[in-house]
């Protein structure tokens, strides 16, 4: 009998279990709370309609606001001189694209040339081999940190990339010149980085070991400077294999708008560059930050964001997006177009290559709302800078406000001619960085780049590389 109780009692304590194991922990999901769910879903009106349309169409198709399909003007008021249209293809040069993008179109109204283009190619060469030298240094550098140190997981998490910003531009350009893109044209590596960035990647992160544990075995910085300069060698090699080799010097011939030789002169990179650009892309220019969720008025630096060892690290000026927009203004009018970056793929129209808040209405095909601000959409890792453009024209209306902007992108030839036209309302929303020549800020700009920069980390997320 005694042995008889003690079994139910058992057999009572695992049903007890049992049903603690079923029930949820506190914060979890009940059935209950399921069935909630369920019958607030069924009692929507219109929900099989809805959910059929999903299931067999893409969300974009369905939630395309067609009221705003209509009066598309493509005319713009202010617009600075531009001819071709490049193609980054399957890479992140985007940055680099922009950057040889400006410098073209100076170089052309300056010289009455009748087209020309910048090799990516070469420049994107000696970026990659900067940035390589870029993390072997700061291994060395931080070799005396643990390994799960921030900065020093950050640094192999972050090897190498083909994305970039402005100041990569700058000290690329300045240090290595440029050269036409008959120089240098691109290769199958160049147009898809993909493959050739992931074994570069790959070499340098074991290299970046190897310094680490020469460095705890005791080697000098004279050792560890002598391997990591035949660890680059390696790189350049690899670079040159899959890139082609720099010229050190070319022949090239310049013709005239008409399309008539010119003269035919022997040029370095560096020569080509101060003959025809010979702009002071560091000292000249200055980086503008739309960042509502930092302080305005501000200058900010980013530790250890630049491309090069020896480059400048990435600074800018934080100001409410009105006071760029009167700067952007300016520099159009005065037939300069600028560096420009944003969140491209937000409510983006690649058939009309349109850039509108209200191309698409989610809200209603979802019966949902999407409140957050811009300052929330940063802090949440909802919205960031992802592409880099050109920004080459402006339609003000009669009142001297903006209504629509326009900028030159690397995609190759599609709507607008291979440009895309932004609503200035998306504008307010999704634009962020903007270079600008410094004859165009104003006094009170010209103080804050006195101030002693606030230091931001590089893992900050609204600064990863644009693509």
């Amino acid at each position: 009998m005694h042995k008889r109780l003690s079994f139910i009692a058992t057999l009572l304590s695992s049903f007890s279990l049992l049903a603690i194991a079923d029930a949820p922990s506190p914060g979890g999901i009940s059935q209950g709370d399921i069935e909630n769910f369920r019958k607030a879903y069924a009692s929507a009106p219109a929900t099989k309609a809805i959910h059929n349309a999903i299931a067999n169409n893409s969300i974009n198709s369905l939630a395309v606001n067609h009221a705003n399909k209509n009066n598309f003007d493509t005319h713009f008021s202010h617009r600075v001189k531009s001819k071709g249209i490049t193609n980054q293809r399957s890479s992140g040069r985007c940055w680099l694209f922009t950057g040889l993008n400006v410098l073209r179109a100076q170089m052309m109204a300056a010289h009455n040339l009748p087209m020309l283009e910048l090799s990516q190619n070469y420049n994107f060469f000696w970026d990659q081999l900067e940035k390589s030298n870029l993390f072997l240094q700061g291994i060395i550098d931080t070799a005396s940190l643990p390994a799960e140190d921030r900065k020093v997981d950050w640094l192999f998490a972050n090897p190498l990339s083909d994305g970039g910003q402005y100041t990569g531009i700058a000290d690329n350009l300045m240090k290595y010149g440029v050269v036409p893109i008959e120089v240098m044209g691109e290769t199958a590596s160049s147009k898809s980085t993909g493959t050739m960035s992931k074994l570069l990647k790959l070499r340098l992160r074991e290299d970046g070991l190897e310094l680490r544990k020469m460095a705890s075995n005791g080697a000098d910085a004279s050792a560890l400077d002598t391997r990591k300069k035949q660890m680059l060698s390696e790189i350049y090699r690899i670079l040159a294999l899959n890139l082609g080799e720099p010229p050190t010097e070319f022949t090239w011939t310049r013709r005239d708008a008409d399309d008539n030789a010119v003269e035919t002169k022997t040029y370095t990179p560096q020569s080509f560059y101060k003959e025809y650009a010979g702009n002071d892309l560091k000292n000249d220019y200055v980086m503008l930050m739309n960042d509502p969720s930092r302080d305005y008025y501000k200058l900010y630096e980013i530790e250890f964001d630049r491309h090069g060892y020896d480059g400048y690290n990435w600074t800018y000026v934080n100001l409410p997006i009105e006071d760029i927009k009167q700067m952007a203004i300016a520099s159009i009018k005065d037939n300069n177009a600028m560096y420009f970056s944003c969140d491209v793929n937000k409510f983006i129209d690649r058939e009309r290559g349109l850039l509108d808040p209200d191309n698409f209405d989610y809200e209603s095909l979802l019966s949902t709302k999407f409140t957050m601000d811009k300052a929330d959409r940063i802090r949440t890792h909802s919205s960031a800078s992802s592409h880099a453009m050109t920004l080459v024209a402006v339609d003000i209306d009669n009142e001297g406000n903006p209504k629509k902007w326009m900028v030159e992108n690397s995609w190759g030839n599609g709507a607008n001619g291979g440009h895309l036209i932004m609503t200035d309302k998306w504008f307010d929303d999704y634009m962020f960085r903007l270079v600008v020549n410094k004859k165009y800020i104003t006094p009170e700009i010209k103080k804050i780049l006195k101030q002693t920069p606030t230091l931001l980390p590089p893992w900050d997320p609204m600064f990863s590389p644009e693509e």
